[in-house]
């Protein structure tokens, strides 16, 4: 059984997102014999992209699930262009407001004023509600993806959040902490200044332990996909404590760091998604010389901070035998076992920067990267 991911580009120059679609099965075989997901859609026109990158290099207007992860515009607004141009036969979403009273009564205002409402909290119910009202007008099946959800098929299955996290997660975007965030802005600031002051090598890395990001964005469903074998896990923007969970969730299964083959880099390679520690659980610890397995990274055209992706991030999973590929305008493949592709051609990884050159293990896996010219 072979699979193929695409990682669409989205957005414009210095924005970005994440539109994602995969298939696995026979993929030299006929289309019942395999399985077609889409793991966010971007913005709206990244949907139309979609629509027409799946008619076609996977052959079919028949999408089998398709996953919100959560509901950043950047993410949320293209699937609804699935849903509305292709058969979709299940929609994986959060449904805020059925956990929570507050969240209820906020999408009750948000449908009588949405100016009343806080931005974030505003978009938030925005793309879930939107999303919502599509998938019932096409007669799409909805369900959630909490914790142990698990497809037909055993193929994908969801680490994260879980139903308690998620309520949590909700009273935060709902009430927000003011001086929490204040206290975030100024260690923010402290950390970006101490890290300039420090340079990295392969062996000391500016990374810290203490990135924080939003409420939002770790209700990010968090997925893996097993096909012969092979681990391909999906992070959408999940950050420190969502990705952490799922850890403990894989390391109760006797999961190895380094044993996957595949990895999306979270948030766009956020700095403040991902520490030290938690890519030692997740890939294995600094100083690999040998690449044990591919990262992608859906990454904007310009990246003029350095922040999506943040080389401290692609350095360090270059360090832990994952080189990064990022999108930056294009799309990029990643496929095992899957018939090859005019006009694609291979992809370089993302320079590391004062990291030695890594040599591929042999024998531990065979796949191909390319992008599209």
């Amino acid at each position: 059984m072979g699979y193929e991911i695409d990682f669409l580009p989205v957005g414009e120059e210095s924005s970005g997102g994440d539109a994602i679609a995969l298939r696995y099965g026979n993929l030299h075989g006929p289309r019942e014999e395999q399985t077609v997901i889409v793991i966010d859609g971007g913005y709206l026109d990244d949907g139309e992209a979609l629509v027409e990158h799946i008619r076609k290099y996977y052959g079919t207007g028949i999408v089998d699930l398709v996953v919100s992860t959560h509901p950043d515009r950047d993410h949320i607004n293209g699937l609804r262009v699935v849903l509305e141009q292709m058969t979709v036969k299940k929609l994986l979403m959060h449904l805020p407001w059925s956990h929570s009273t507050d969240m209820a009564r906020a999408k009750m205002i948000f449908s009588l004023n949405a100016r009343a409402l806080r931005t974030e909290l505003r978009d938030s119910l925005q793309g879930a509600t939107d999303l919502e009202e599509v998938a019932k007008a096409q007669g799409v099946p909805i369900e959630e993806p909490f914790l142990d959800w698990t497809s037909d098929d055993g193929v994908l299955r969801i680490l994260g959040p879980t139903e308690d996290y998620y309520r949590e997660l909700l009273a935060e975007i709902i009430e927000p902490d003011s001086t929490q965030e204040a206290k975030k802005s100024w260690e923010a600031a402290i950390r970006h200044m101490l890290a300039r002051m420090v340079p990295e090598t392969l062996w000391t890395e500016t990374l810290g332990e203490d990135g924080e990001t939003s409420a939002k964005n770790n209700t990010s469903a968090i997925c893996l996909v097993e096909v012969d074998g092979r681990k391909l896990l999906f992070t959408g923007d999940a950050g420190i404590p969502a990705l952490g969970q799922a850890l403990d969730v894989l390391e109760d299964e006797s999961f190895q760091p380094g044993s996957l083959d595949f990895v999306q880099v979270p948030h766009h390679g956020s700095r403040r998604n991902v520490s030290p520690s938690l890519l030692d659980r997740l890939l294995g610890t600094k100083g690999e010389t040998a690449v044990l397995g591919e990262a992608f990274v859906s990454a904007p055209k310009k990246n003029e901070k350095n922040k999506h992706p943040a080389k401290k991030t692609t350095n360090a999973f270059h360090r832990r035998g994952y080189p990064v590929y990022a999108t930056q305008g294009r799309t990029i493949h990643h496929s095992y076992d899957a018939p090859s592709r005019a006009g694609y051609v291979p992809l370089s990884a993302l320079p590391p920067g004062c990291v030695r050159s890594h040599v591929v293990r042999p024998n531990r896996w065979s796949a191909s990267v390319g992008w599209s010219r």
